[in-house]
């Protein structure tokens, strides 16, 4: 095991949020801003809920006077609208999602079994050996990587975890573009705070309570994330109308304004990052359990 490899490993571990399996936003109690759900179009949402439900362990449940159905995950909850994306993941500003497991090969087994591709091969950083579709690393408590796509080509990677109680727990979450630039954005904006990067050459990295963020610099043009397979990201934010008038002052533009959605309990604005990634903000996604 080299040097560098450790260190990813390392901090990976670092980056894993608290596990607990009997309540979703854990994060929430931790700070004002959160990671707080990713917002899917789905071509089929049967088939999704056959990649994240059946293979990754996701749980359905409705919310709402409306009966919206969500998936649920440890620290994130999935949304998704039935409607043909334009792209996968890879290509837009938001290349994937992670989550920690406990046991790796399970969920890779359910994933191949379910029909699903494995792409650990093709994405893996280059200094990890990758066998039967899973990156070999022992280093600092992480026993293995591995990637995959959904139906709709949402890239994620699974980080094995064994110490966590949940069996998944979101992770983290990786942008590509003007890196330097994005790192800073996210920091002023959201509060987040600069950590070290599991591979300094790659990416720079930060934190909110629950989630890591990196950032990879990318010398292609990249697509927004609106109409792709992941369209947007959202953050829970205590105080909820008070921070969008923040972000007004500070001359963010609310893309949708500050408004309340009593179906389902709930305050949200949307914004945009300047490099096309849309974000929801919502106030009361928390009491989701």
């Amino acid at each position: 095991m080299n040097r560098m490899l450790a260190f990813v490993t390392l901090t990976l571990l670092a980056l894993a949020p608290a596990p607990n399996a009997s309540a979703q936003l854990l994060a929430a109690k931790d700070g004002p801003i959160v990671y707080g759900h990713h917002h899917l179009n789905a071509t089929s949402a049967d088939d999704n809920k056959k990649f994240w439900v059946e293979a990754l362990g996701g749980v359905v449940t409705r919310v709402g006077t409306n009966n919206t159905e969500v998936i649920k995950f440890p620290n994130a909850l999935i949304f998704m609208r039935t409607q043909k994306p334009t792209g996968g993941t890879k290509g837009s500003t938001l290349d994937h999602i992670a989550f920690s497991v406990t046991n790796l090969r399970q969920v890779v087994d359910r994933i191949k079994a379910g029909g699903f591709r494995m792409v650990t091969a093709a994405e893996a950083p280059p200094n990890v050996p990758v066998k039967d579709d899973i990156g070999v690393v022992d280093a600092g408590g992480v026993t293995g990587i591995a990637y995959a796509l959904s139906p709709d080509e949402v890239k994620v990677e699974l980080v094995e975890v064994k110490t966590q109680s949940a069996p998944i727990v979101s992770h983290h979450i990786h942008f590509f573009g003007a890196q330097k630039e994005m790192h800073a954005w996210y920091m002023q904006t959201f509060g987040a705070s600069a950590v070290a990067s599991a591979n300094p050459a790659a990416f720079i990295s930060a934190s909110l309570p629950g989630l890591g963020m990196n950032f990879a610099s990318s010398p292609a043009p990249l697509a927004g994330t609106p109409g792709r397979a992941l369209d947007h990201i959202g953050f829970e934010v205590k105080n909820l109308e008070a921070f969008t008038k923040k972000l007004e002052s500070q001359g963010i533009k609310l893309t949708v304004p500050y408004r309340q959605v009593p179906a389902l309990g709930i305050a949200i604005a949307f914004i945009t990052d300047p490099w096309g990634t849309y974000i929801e903000l919502t106030e009361g996604l928390d009491k989701v359990n």
